[in-house]
């Protein structure tokens, strides 16, 4: 029996028609901006955030890098959030060297994300701005980068 997956935490956003994966297909256009920043009690209101957490869950981790890049950057005076945000572009970008087929470079950026994550944990407890950080840190143990499935998102919402 399959787990179940994760609703869709942003619904007025349409999924892409497919994954891009460098060098296999033509780049889209870059979708990075720099997003108002919220902070983290708000963010059920950040559209944003939400969008790279369904792009994410759905296998589209070079275009949920590329949600919470302007985030991050707004981020910035907040440690914390960009901390987490930081964390959360490491994962994708795990993800995205992990379907190029480059397992050690998937493993350093997964691990230096992880890393990120466990200490916002630390600071901030098993949830931060609604994703269970125990959760999807626990789903990651003992994994490979290479393994076809990837941990997701989970919001408490």
């Amino acid at each position: 029996m399959n787990a179940p997956h994760p609703p869709r935490y942003w619904p007025p956003g349409s999924l892409p028609e497919r994954a891009f994966i460098p060098g296999r297909g033509p780049k889209p256009e870059p979708a990075t901006q720099v997003a108002p920043y919220l902070p983290a009690e708000r963010w059920r209101d950040n559209d944003a955030y939400l969008w790279g957490v369904d792009l994410y869950n759905h296998g589209y981790a070079w275009e949920a890098h590329e949600a919470w890049e302007g985030l991050w950057r707004a981020a910035k005076r907040d440690d914390t959030q960009a901390t987490f945000l930081q964390g959360l572009i490491q994962c994708a970008a795990a993800r995205v060297k992990a379907s190029m087929g480059d397992a050690a470079a998937a493993e350093r950026v997964l691990a230096r994300g992880l890393a990120r994550l466990e200490r916002v944990r630390t600071q901030q407890g098993d949830r931060y701005m609604g994703l269970d950080l125990g959760r999807y840190l626990a789903d990651h143990a003992g994994r490979s980068s290479a393994s076809a499935a990837w941990p997701e998102l989970w919001l408490n919402p």
